[in-house]
């Protein structure tokens, strides 16, 4: 997902100095259209009920704890230093439904690819993420 409009707003140098909450933000959203438009894909006829459902195995804290456990060791140094950036920010709240250690993984993983997407790192962005897909499909 690209936007011109956006296109060079932030250099690596400014992405480094926000806060990793405000990358888990952005991430957020980025995994959120993400997994919606592969589920739509995937599934052009699924009702609007069951892809909910379905995203929601994608974008829990657990979902998320455990993909990033299983994609640690193919992140380079600098995207580990992000993830461990965001994994250790203190959000304030925990949603209800999920573990403080899987929201804080989760807070680290959306931070990551708020990172990437910021940095304009395209091509490593979609490498994660299809390898998220992966790792979704090998555990079903």
């Amino acid at each position: 997902m690209e936007f011109d409009v956006l296109k060079g707003k932030f250099t690596t140098k400014d992405v480094k100095a926000l806060n990793p909450l405000v990358l888990a933000f952005v991430g957020d959203a980025i995994y959120e259209v993400f997994v919606r438009t592969y589920l739509v894909d995937k599934n052009r006829d699924m009702s609007v009920h069951k892809l909910h459902v379905e995203a929601i195995a994608f974008v829990k804290a657990h979902a998320q704890s455990e993909f990033v456990k299983l994609l640690e060791d193919k992140l380079t140094e600098d995207e580990i230093q992000v993830y461990k950036r965001g994994r250790n920010s203190k959000s304030g709240t925990v949603p209800k439904n999920a573990d403080v250690q899987e929201y804080r993984a989760a807070t680290g993983f959306e931070s990551l690819l708020g990172y990437l997407y910021l940095t304009e790192q395209q091509d490593r962005l979609n490498e994660i993420l299809n390898l998220v897909v992966e790792l979704k499909n090998s555990i079903k």
